[in-house]
């Protein structure tokens, strides 16, 4: 399985360069074959890792080494496209197809249609139709001829070829029988065929752009300008115009506009547009705030950290833009097929017009309109935008519920999940401990003891050592100060507090007295530490981390979709149990180490399970790696988040739950659309080789698939939380070969390999 990784350092004679990622917007894509033809080109240039295209997106996602854009955006011109590097701030606002060659062609095609049926197909009715059918030939048809002769200089065929061919086949054989005197003309076919063509791509952009709306919709909530402090005066500026250090001011119902921390006043923010979840967050000074969260109450002003591209939502669009424009496998095995399909479909039709004009059919024209309905209904235009237009609707509606998906790879990797591991703290609970018990061993105080703990846990930022920390503050006592702190993660701290060895960890080894109690606490679902003097235990403190209201909720959907739910923890087992008992989970591996959790996954991949790992905190991020599906909630660390191949902007665990749910809706979605993509090939060309379709028929159905596979994709846009049943059918556990196996579809062993 693919998995999705950070970039990485590549070493060379000239010495270290290190991959980036940059997207191009691409103008002048129609198919496919477009597609194959740019990856080839991009993926053929020095210092190229990898290249992606998007149809849907119109766009190039590429791994370079190039600290320059200029040798890649030169390589698409030189393969006939246009490109530019996005600019990830400034929403997309070009209109998705242009409307004037389609309104051209309309009008024109009325008149001519008008007048081929209200008249006798007489010389003048002919050349009037032919003047008339010539701008919408070489006008409104001028991008298909364009593209197609792109392409054949490049020595390839596209969609383009298939409508340039089979229109001008119709054009310029009426040209030829109104020049011969003959009445066999059809000047009307080929300018319908140009307005239906030039329909469906209209129609077909505009639903492709709905699908895709969502990294606009994105930018388009943010502030557009904001209120600065400058030499003791509020001045109104646009956002673009902020710097790092810049103190803002945002009043109560205002957008905070770009990402900072809270330097003076007190209030609530609603992250909902970043998070999907509507509960506000409490802020103070020194709280840092994300750009484009509402203001509640107060009145805050606000030291700017990150502008720009640097800011939380430039990144949340710019991971949505790199996981619309990158592939699952099974689309870059359609992306083969169709661009292998395209010059199959032009020798096919060749030998139509030929032989059938030869040995079968009753002329030259029959054959003719026969091999052009063959070349417009066959065009593979479906099967392109099959997956990337489910994906870009999936991760759309993803994005507005808070959950990001790092590449399209990461819905297929995520439909198979069957087992889950849930890290404990942070992801279950609410990962802030409060001390709820403390027990001293004779001859110390309680105070004493939450002294010395909270002295020796200073130099650790786990949950536990800011509960002692809390609970040593609440109580008002004098903390002493303390040297030679050593943390080790999942096993406690050091530290020399009064110069005495002081160690605070698992409560391990006690004598009976205490054990006992401990357990009991343990029982009771509290986490248990101990605290050591100088070797000898002097008590044990109970903190508790309690369940997130939606933990239990989350188990229930999980199981009920057919996931088999574990949790891990180095809690000790008996607050392990009870708190899994709690969340209504019974697979507990407990008194588990960091590198224990990265254990636990490869148990579970051992016996054949393909198992997604959810956690948050910087011990989870090599069990996040390990795993099949990484799921890293947006409230943990950066090393958490980083490793993971989802990330959940909020800390709601319910959306592991809708994670996995989508992403097979989404796959259900694909498995639709191809199967409607060849089913639609399968049986459209056999009917244009019989004569079944007319020419103006096969530029209607081809436009018409085209449009059908973006609007079933747009169903994942009204996705709604706790959609759990799962899709049931014959795309529900396929691999990519399988699938378009079980669809009728003969690899050849090259693209075999790949599957």
């Amino acid at each position: 399985m693919h998995r999705v990784r950070t970039p990485v350092t590549v070493a060379s004679a000239a010495g270290e360069r290190v991959e980036r990622e940059v997207t191009f917007d691409v103008q002048g894509m129609t198919c496919a074959s477009c597609v194959e033809r740019i990856e080839k080109v991009l993926s053929r240039q020095d210092g190229v890792v990898r290249a992606s295209v998007s149809l849907t997106a119109n766009s190039a996602l590429v791994r370079t080494t190039l600290s320059d854009d200029e040798p890649l955006i030169s390589a698409i011109g030189r393969a006939g496209y246009g490109a530019r590097a996005r600019v990830e701030t400034a929403p997309d606002v070009a209109p998705p197809w242009s409307p004037r060659r389609l309104q051209v062609a309309a009008l024109l095609t009325y008149v001519i249609v008008c007048m081929t049926f209200a008249f006798d197909r007489g010389r003048a009715v002919l050349l009037v139709t032919g003047i008339l059918a010539t701008p919408v030939q070489l006008y409104a048809g001028w991008p298909f001829l364009r593209g197609a002769w792109t392409a054949a200089r490049h020595g390839a065929a596209t969609m383009d070829t298939l409508i340039a061919v089979g229109s001008l086949a119709a054009y310029l054989y009426s040209v030829w029988s109104l020049l011969d005197d003959r009445t066999d003309a059809y000047f009307e076919t080929s300018a319908v065929i140009i307005t239906l063509v030039l329909l469906g791509k209209y129609l077909e952009a505009r639903v492709r752009r709905r699908a895709g709306d969502a990294a606009r919709t994105l930018l388009e909530r943010g502030a557009k300008d904001a209120t600065v402090l400058r030499d003791g005066a509020q001045h109104r500026v646009p956002v673009d115009a902020l710097r790092v250090g810049d103190m803002v001011v945002v009043l109560p119902g205002q957008k905070v506009p770009a990402d900072g921390v809270v330097r003076d006043g007190t209030s609530w923010v609603d992250l909902s547009m970043l998070t999907g979840e509507s509960s506000p967050a409490d802020v103070a000074p020194g709280s840092p705030v994300v750009g484009a969260s509402l203001n509640g109450r107060g009145r805050l002003v606000v030291e700017i950290t990150g502008v720009g591209s640097g800011t939380k939502l430039a990144e949340i669009v710019r991971l949505l833009r790199s996981a619309q424009a990158s592939k699952p496998p099974i689309q870059r095995l359609a992306d083969r097929i169709s661009a292998a399909f395209v010059p199959r479909v032009l020798a096919l039709a060749a030998g139509v017009a030929v032989f059938g004009s030869l040995l079968f059919y009753d002329g030259v024209h029959t054959a003719l309109l026969r091999a052009t309905a063959l070349l417009l209904v066959a065009c593979p235009c479906a099967l392109g935008l099959a997956t990337p237009a489910a994906i870009m609707a999936g991760s759309g509606r993803a994005a507005e519920l808070g959950i990001l998906f790092k590449g399209g790879e990461v819905f297929e990797a995520a439909r198979r999940i069957d087992t889950i591991v849930l890290d404990k703290t942070g992801t279950l609970t609410e990962g802030r401990m409060s001390l709820t018990d403390v027990i001293a061993a004779q001859g110390v105080g309680p105070d004493e003891l939450v002294s010395l703990a909270a002295a020796a846990e200073r130099g650790s930022e786990h949950p536990i050592a800011r509960a002692v920390e809390d609970g040593a503050r609440d109580r008002t006592l004098s903390v002493p100060e303390a040297t030679s702190f050593d943390v080790q993660p999942g096993a406690g701290a050091r530290a020399t507090v009064d110069g005495r060895a002081v160690r605070i960890g698992r409560p391990d080894g006690l004598p009976p007295e205490l054990a006992a109690q401990a357990a009991d606490l343990a029982g009771r679902g509290r986490t248990v530490v101990a605290v050591w003097r100088d070797g000898t235990p002097v008590g044990i403190l109970g903190v508790v981390d309690r369940l997130k209201p939606t933990a239990r909720e989350t188990v229930e959907r999980l199981v009920g979709s057919g996931v088999e739910v574990h949790m891990v923890t180095g809690d000790r087992r008996e607050t392990a149990a009870a708190l899994a008992a709690e969340a209504g989970i019974d697979r507990v591996a407990a008194e588990v180490f960091p590198e224990g959790k990265v254990e636990e996954v490869r148990r579970l991949q051992a016996e054949g399970k393909r198992v997604a790992f959810v956690g948050d905190g910087i011990n989870d991020a090599p069990a996040l790696a390990q795993a099949d599906l990484g799921i890293a909630l947006g409230t943990g660390t950066d090393v958490a988040i980083e490793a993971g191949d989802v990330m959940i902007l909020g800390g709601d665990p319910r959306a592991a739950a809708d994670t996995l749910s989508l992403a097979r809706k989404t796959y259900w979605v694909i498995g639709q659309n191809l199967a409607w993509a060849f089913a639609y090939n399968g049986l459209m060309i056999p009917l244009a080789i019989i004569g079944r379709l007319t020419p103006v028929t096969a530029a209607a159905a081809m436009a018409l698939s085209s449009v059908t596979v973006v609007t079933n994709a747009l169903r994942l846009r009204v996705f709604a939380r706790g959609s759990d049943r799962q899709e049931e059918g014959p795309f529900a556990h396929e691999t990519p070969g399988e699938l378009l196996a079980r669809l009728g579809v003969q690899l050849d062993g090259r693209i075999g390999q790949a599957a």
